[in-house]
């Protein structure tokens, strides 16, 4: 169900069918962007505000990026990892979208009376190894503890600060005839969640794709890679990510479905779940968009960084603010953003 939020005099939020926040405005989709351009948008921000993975801070001679995310996965433990190191990579990897040098974090725990220590201290061991692998710094940080059976467990909040490497990386900068590369199969994390909430055993299990794409980033931009924008398709998945940069852009995003990797075992259980494995989260995955000349370079690159990157798609003028996909029978079909929640809470 659409809907919109209205303003009136005595109500500053209100919508036409609900004055309750539903799960789907936390989705990524239809009610998340409504929320965003109806709710904080007017409060915070402006209309013309370009949506990206941080914010950009000039400081100086210098430019920052900065972003916040919070964390309510559940299981707070999946095959590849925890809320822990989710919440690290993510931070770290949001940055790195903007093509920042992570270099600081902070961290806020909410955590459930009666919550595990020992789980606790396994939570936080993995975000220390991830911190240490990335040579990211969390300097600050915070804990509250909330009733029994009012927390869900755990709830982590990280917040990032990191230095523009070369120059700011963002939707502003794609140019029609760019190439679309993905840096690996898709969707893994968030059907390695479902598979562990539903307890689904496949083939082979599945296991969450979370890592930092820092390393990476930073290797495209030492090789002098001309990245117009990068974006990790989180919660809702590929499809989405490319619809909120053609959005932004104003410029029409044509890509292949036939050439996105997905790995059999996550595509048969996105089938058995009834899911579009293009609208399935994933951890450790980027979109980058760079022109037609530097995309053999860029996919050796990604390459040696143990993944199978593909070309998937380009950028033209023929159709401002649509992404279009050519299916496996040949047919297109126009993406969307999702108006409810395939996977809710997977991050």
């Amino acid at each position: 169900m659409n809907q919109k939020l209205e303003f009136t005099s005595t109500c500053p939020v209100k919508t036409q069918h609900s004055e309750k926040i539903l799960l789907g405005h936390g989705s990524g989709g239809k009610l998340t962007s409504q929320l965003i351009e109806n709710v904080f948008l007017p409060s915070f921000g402006t209309s013309s505000d370009i949506l990206h993975d941080g914010a950009f801070l000039k400081i100086g001679n210098s430019e920052l990026a900065f972003t916040t995310d919070s964390y309510v996965v559940q299981p707070l433990f999946f095959p590849g990892g925890n809320i822990g190191d989710l919440a690290i990579n993510g931070t770290v990897n949001d940055l790195a979208m903007c093509g920042a040098r992570p270099l600081y974090l902070s961290c806020g725990f909410i955590i459930e009376e009666g919550f595990p220590v020992e789980d606790l201290i396994h939570i936080t061991q993995s975000m220390k190894t991830s911190v240490e692998s990335v040579g990211v710094q969390l300097v600050t940080g915070d804990t509250k503890v909330v009733e029994k059976g009012k927390g869900d467990g755990l709830y982590i909040n990280t917040s990032g600060i990191g230095m523009i490497e070369k120059e700011r990386i963002s939707p502003l900068s794609i140019q029609p005839g760019d190439v679309v590369i993905v840096n690996g199969d898709i969707g893994c994390h968030g059907t390695a969640i479902m598979s562990v909430r539903e307890n689904l055993e496949f083939e082979s299990t599945i296991q969450s794709d979370t890592q930092e794409l820092y390393s990476l980033v930073h290797s495209l931009l030492q090789e002098n890679i001309p990245i117009h924008c990068l974006r990790d398709p989180t919660r809702g998945g590929l499809a989405t990510a490319l619809v909120e940069i053609a959005e932004a852009r104003k410029v029409g995003i044509e890509i292949d479905e036939d050439k996105i990797p997905i790995n059999p075992v996550v595509k048969g259980a996105c089938e058995f779940l009834g899911l579009d494995p293009l609208y399935v989260a994933c951890e450790g995955r980027m979109i980058a968009f760079v022109e037609q000349s530097y995309a053999a370079r860029t996919i050796e690159i990604m390459q040696s960084f143990g993944n199978e990157p593909r070309v998937i798609g380009v950028v033209n003028e023929q159709h401002p603010s649509l992404v279009t996909a050519k299916t496996f029978i040949g047919t297109k079909r126009i993406l969307d953003r999702l108006t409810g929640d395939q996977l809710p809470r997977i991050c």
